[in-house]
């Protein structure tokens, strides 16, 4: 059991197994997000690049910060993890690199972005961690449980929407508009329809009761759905 008095560097090592067993790399997001120092909904608001650093999110001082980052790389070299520097960027339709600290120092920059992968991988096991952790995530498109919301960019609302860093953006605005919902519930249709669809968005909406958002279903090329709805 893990207890509010264990050591810094056991907490890492937890943290850092559990993402390794997750997601087959241990990344150090994925420690501060283990040992919470780093909030959940702040993560997601960086990766949509509605906030300039993830160091705004961080709930501890630069001193700890730099001590967990020491005792997160001392664990991964003494297990024999191999590095690599994956790629980083924002849900944003214009996808614009995430920046980590509020300096920006290129090698701390570099720390954060390093994904610490087993080397008992094989060649084509790591191509596929690799190039699963360095694709661009997916853009989010949010169902409101409110209507009462204004674009900030033409004054509309009422339907889906996208969140920006000014603010909410309706469909048309980000160029979403031409695209058609897919609901969840039918896994076949929908791997179909996305893989024959050229652009595609997730679409998300808050649950009250779970206190997080949930996946609804897919915007997808209208043409790509009805191609896939085809025997």
């Amino acid at each position: 059991m893990r207890g509010p008095h264990d050591s810094l560097a056991v907490r890492i090592a937890r943290a850092a197994e559990d993402a390794l067993e997750a997601h087959a790399y241990a990344s150090l997001v994925d420690v501060l997000l283990g040992i919470r120092w780093l909030d959940t909904s702040w993560w997601e608001r960086w990766q949509q690049g509605r906030i300039d650093t993830l160091q705004e999110g961080l709930q501890v001082r630069p001193d700890r910060l730099a001590q967990a980052m020491q005792l997160f790389r001392d664990w991964a070299e003494s297990k024999g993890l191999q590095p690599h520097e994956a790629v980083y960027v924002a849900r944003g339709l214009e996808r614009p690199a995430l920046r980590f600290t509020y300096d920006g120092e290129p090698s701390v920059e570099a720390q954060f972005r390093t994904h610490w992968l087993p080397p008992s991988l094989s060649d084509k096991q790591r191509e596929r961690v690799i190039a699963k952790s360095d694709a661009a995530p997916e853009l989010v498109v949010i169902m409101p449980l409110n209507r009462d919301w204004k674009c900030h960019r033409c004054g509309n609302g009422g339907g889906m929407l996208m969140m920006e860093k000014p603010g909410p953006c309706c469909l048309r605005c980000a160029g979403l508009d031409d695209l058609e919902f897919l609901p969840r519930g039918n896994a076949q249709l929908t791997r179909r329809a996305k893989a024959k669809s050229l652009r595609s968005a997730v679409v998300v909406r808050f649950s009250r009761a779970r206190k997080r958002y949930e996946r609804q279903g897919l915007l997808l090329e209208p043409l790509a759905i009805a191609e896939a709805g085809r025997p």
